[in-house]
């Protein structure tokens, strides 16, 4: 198959995922074009919280596609990604037939009436323009990376009962990763590979004044440093991108107009969700050193 085609360009790309409220680095924009382009699915990895999910959604919305969303965790099994078959429905046919034997019931349960298609399935099977996020793929146990070696392989899923589907809508498929488990080389193989870290500070004031255009530069700037500076503590959990926007739009509830004391150690609960995270940014974050450059 060849490629989703949804994108003209990596500046498309940008100006695109930029409608939808995402701010694309070049490195995410350009692979994000060569997924599209080349027909491959994309590995997203990165720490939790830079904006990995949001990036799927904002190729889905870009490009007017349905979003398909398998969520991983461990146990996660087949039948939840792929499909299983509606046996209530199942076993009221064969009620409703009861002078049929055996091999006419079974014949008529197994179609596609009583198939229950989950992600992986649905996006294989659709009609429409579709993105298919398999999120947190690393909390999903390995004998699920077989299964997606097979569905990412060649677009198609076997049923016994049914024969092999194929895609007729080839998707753009997201796969994510916070790098809890090692992916196998395999899988990594068939993918296109994006490392998303924490933005810069520029990208990140950027992102705060469009997600909260009430800010002003000044507040943002200063706002943006201390994250940072708190990102570089060696926290339990690092402030995420939407904690940071959480954050600015706690301050614009609060009245604040500058970054204080006062006012940091008042909302670190905002951004900090570990105890011992907010004690070590009460002990250490020197606020009049970080912002001394404001």
């Amino acid at each position: 198959m060849t490629g989703t085609g949804y994108f003209t360009s990596v500046d498309d790309v940008t100006a695109r995922l930029a409608e939808t409220g995402y701010l694309a680095s070049t490195a995410v924009a350009t692979t994000v074009f060569l997924a599209d382009q080349l027909g491959k699915p994309l590995l997203v990895e990165g720490p939790a919280g830079v904006g990995k999910t949001e990036l799927a959604k904002a190729v889905a919305e870009a490009s007017g596609s349905r979003l398909v969303r398998l969520q991983c965790y461990e146990g996660v099994d087949e039948s939840r990604a792929l499909y299983e078959w509606n046996h209530a429905k199942q076993l009221l046919r064969i009620t409703a037939g009861r002078d049929e034997t055996w091999d006419e019931a079974r014949t008529d349960i197994f179609r596609e009436e009583f198939l229950l298609p989950r992600p992986l399935l649905t996006a294989i099977s659709g009609t429409e323009p579709t993105v298919l996020l398999i999120d947190e793929t690393d909390k999903a146990d390995v004998e699920i990376e077989g299964l997606l070696l097979e569905v990412l392989g060649d677009f198609q899923v076997t049923v016994p009962e049914l024969g092999t589907i194929t895609a007729t809508q080839q998707p753009f498929v997201v796969l994510t990763s916070n790098a809890t488990r090692e992916l196998s080389e395999a899988l990594r193989r068939r993918c296109l590979f994006l490392h998303i870290d924490f933005p810069d500070a520029e990208l990140e004031r950027r992102i705060v004044r469009l997600k909260v255009p009430e800010m002003d530069e000044t507040l943002a700037e200063s706002l943006v440093k201390v994250v940072s500076a708190l990102r570089a503590m060696e926290l339990r959990k690092a402030p995420s991108v939407a904690e940071t926007i959480d954050w600015a739009r706690t301050l614009l509830a609060l009245g604040a107009d500058t970054l204080d004391e006062n006012v940091v150690r008042a909302s670190l609960g905002v951004i900090l969700k570990h105890q011992d995270d907010v004690a070590k940014a009460d002990a250490h974050l020197e606020l009049d050193r970080v912002l001394g450059g404001s």
